[in-house]
């Protein structure tokens, strides 16, 4: 190799090395501005809103930041009028993730299925869509009186609204799987439950991750929607006291709380499906996020 050749390719190199630099700081600078304006965004609002219900409204109906706080520290340290704070978020918990296992499977292998036969989904579409259509606080009371007070009426609550979230993402998922890949292996001598496993169901996994984020969310809501028409312990139970005794301040606590384990939820499914799609290439253009 000539020597001028080798400056060239060390030029380059030194180049190339540089814009990665430039570009990991730009990052980094980025993601330093978008938490700053986050933060102040959070203290612009929390701010406000102490003044105002210091000075402008009536504190006992609108409640104020300073007031949470002290729920939630008296919550977690000397635990609720239902017991140990640390027992109702278990308990909510259990039951939002039993629901969202049941709900998402059944949604999953229901919706692949139905994607993948016309006669099956022309016989059953109006018997979905009705049951889609009944408002689940009607079931959740149905609920109640069918399975009682316990755990099992907040579990049915919390599948109904995982299943049809997952399902309806299922569905369009196998039925957008590209037909000249079908063919082709059919060609080649898979039979269907070959071209099932390894293309429609790899082709709707992008499809299913999207509707898990939503779908654990909706667990939370089905659980404590749930606990809240009848329940003996829960978040929902905790919030519907709040209630009844006028305190503001513990239903925004209870709000508090079950926003922060859905975040922790949506973040834990974040991580499981960069894991499950790192086959996929990346998209082009930028990454939006929401």
């Amino acid at each position: 190799m000539q020597p001028d050749t080798r400056v060239r390719d060390d030029v380059a190199a030194d180049d190339q090395a540089r814009a990665v630099a430039q570009a990991r700081a730009a990052r980094r600078s980025r993601v330093v501005v978008i938490n700053a304006v986050r933060v102040l965004l959070v203290v612009a609002v929390l701010g406000s809103w102490e003044l105002a219900a210091t000075h402008w409204i009536d504190p006992f109906y609108y409640s104020k930041p300073s007031a949470i706080w002290h729920r939630l520290v008296d919550w977690f340290t000397d635990g609720t009028s239902q017991g140990s704070i640390w027992q109702q978020i278990a308990y909510t918990l259990e039951e939002a993730l039993i629901g969202f296992a049941l709900g998402s499977a059944g949604g999953v292998v229901l919706g692949i299925v139905l994607g993948r036969s016309r006669f099956l989904s022309d016989v059953c579409a109006p018997f979905i869509k009705a049951a889609n259509a009944i408002p689940r606080i009607i079931l959740a009371s149905l609920f109640v009186i069918w399975f009682g007070l316990g755990m099992s009426s907040k579990v049915a609550t919390a599948f109904v609204l995982v299943f049809f979230a997952v399902f309806f993402n299922a569905f369009q998922g196998a039925r957008e799987v590209d037909r000249n890949l079908v063919n082709n292996a059919r060609i080649l001598g898979a039979g269907r439950m070959q071209v099932l496993s390894t293309i429609v169901v790899p082709s709707a996994t992008s499809w299913i991750l999207a509707s898990l984020h939503s779908a654990f969310g909706f667990a939370i809501i089905g659980a404590v929607v749930g606990e809240y028409s009848g329940a003996d312990k829960g978040l929902g139970l905790l919030i519907n006291h709040a209630q009844g005794t006028f305190d503001s301040a513990g239903i925004y606590a209870g709000m508090i709380i079950i926003t922060v384990i859905a975040l922790l939820a949506e973040w834990l499914l974040t991580l499981l499906e960069r894991r499950l799609l790192r086959w996929r290439p990346p998209a082009s253009g930028v990454e939006a996020q929401i």
